[in-house]
């Protein structure tokens, strides 16, 4: 038996949503761009899905742009700011953004845009004092994810939104691993540009989202007229209906996600603690994503661990899986100053609301035995 632990790198996705997917697979597969009325469904169903994620962030639906996924969405808000700037502002990150922002920064710099890299404390939190020391009228994009896909840590996006906006700047923040999972309010967070991947909330791989509250980007995808002339290429029709459906319910279910995911870690972290485990949880303590438990086991070898692991059918990671083929210390880790002697021994279990008590379990006395190898 298989115990999936890594939900962050990817979820399960929810029954209603393949329910949901199948007619536009098999029925009703019109091209939505159709002149037909054969077409009709489709297009009537593209405009359902942009309605109900809309609602689910508190956005308009004219402000939802359906792309491939987090991916995609992050080098728009980063690439088509860069391409829309005449004047050659900058742009100010955090050094632990996830390798999507990172490396739409490093191409932009190629370009001659200034970018500027945030540190962050121990915690891994993005600190306004740090913001407001590097901030000036001549930045154009902040760019600060809304959670880490590491160390789970929640930033306190209002507040940095509020200092990008008062020298003018625009905001965008990577929201790929907090939607469907915290809450998240657009207008109440100041929020002007937002990323969301479908399948890091039950939904299907290949989608996701580009929130934009104003027309600040140049298009993406050059061809036809998809996406209010932005994005051009057929809709993925049941990809699109599958992420509403997803994050619909797991908005519905938020609360109680949560609830069951912050009980299954402290039973984890109980028990290693009890068991003496030599380790550090890193990331904030209590403002963290749900189910997100980083962990740095003194004197071991996080891709050793990871291994060992899978052999006992346990799934984890020791980072984000994007860069999976990377096995040095993660920037992540290095960024929040982790000692040396903990470091290598990284692992990131991410619980989702699939996982049991009698899982959590298992994982924490697997490690505890691997602890003392």
């Amino acid at each position: 038996m298989v115990i999936y632990a890594d939900n962050a790198a990817t979820t399960q996705l929810d029954t209603d949503a393949f329910e949901a997917m199948k007619p536009f697979l098999l029925e009703n597969y019109a091209n939505p761009s159709g002149a037909y009325s054969y077409s009709k469904k489709a297009k009537q169903a593209i405009k359902a899905a942009r309605k109900m994620i809309a609602e689910c962030i508190n956005a308009e639906p004219e402000q939802i742009y359906f792309t491939s996924g987090g991916t995609e969405s992050d080098n728009w808000a980063i690439k088509g700011f860069a391409l829309s700037d005449y004047d050659y502002k900058a742009v100010i990150t955090s050094q632990i953004e996830h390798h999507a922002i990172l490396n739409s920064c490093y191409d932009i710099e190629r370009l001659k845009h200034p970018v500027a890299y945030l540190p962050v404390d121990c915690k891994g939190v993005v600190a306004t004092d740090t913001l407001n020391r590097y901030i000036s009228d001549r930045i154009g994009l902040v760019s600060v994810m809304t959670a880490n896909n590491e160390i789970g840590t929640i930033e306190p996006i209002k507040e940095l939104a509020q200092i990008a906006h008062s020298h003018g700047a625009l905001f965008h923040t990577d929201a790929v691993q907090a939607v469907g999972h915290i809450p998240i309010d657009v207008k109440v967070l100041g929020i002007d540009m937002l990323s969301a991947s479908a399948h890091k909330f039950n939904g299907p791989k290949g989608i996701g989202f580009l929130y934009c509250k104003e027309k600040v980007l140049q298009p993406f995808h050059n061809g036809g007229s998809q996406e209010f002339g932005m994005r051009a290429g057929t809709e993925n029709v049941p990809a699109i209906v599958g992420m509403a459906v997803a994050l619909r319910k797991n908005i519905i279910e938020m609360e109680q996600n949560a609830k069951h995911l912050r009980r299954l870690s402290e039973e984890l972290l109980s028990i290693l603690e009890a068991s003496n485990v030599p380790f550090i949880l890193n990331g904030h303590p209590t403002n963290r994503l749900p189910g997100n438990i980083n962990l740095s086991i003194k004197g071991k070898s996080g891709e050793g661990l990871m291994h060992m692991l899978d052999l006992k059918g346990i799934c984890v990671s020791t980072g984000s899986a994007c860069d999976s083929h990377n096995q040095q210390v993660s920037h992540v880790i290095q960024a929040i100053g982790v000692p040396e002697d903990y470091c290598e021994g990284t692992i990131r279990i991410t619980l989702g609301k699939h996982n049991t008590e009698e899982e959590v379990k298992a994982i924490a006395e697997t490690l505890i035995k691997l602890s003392r190898i």
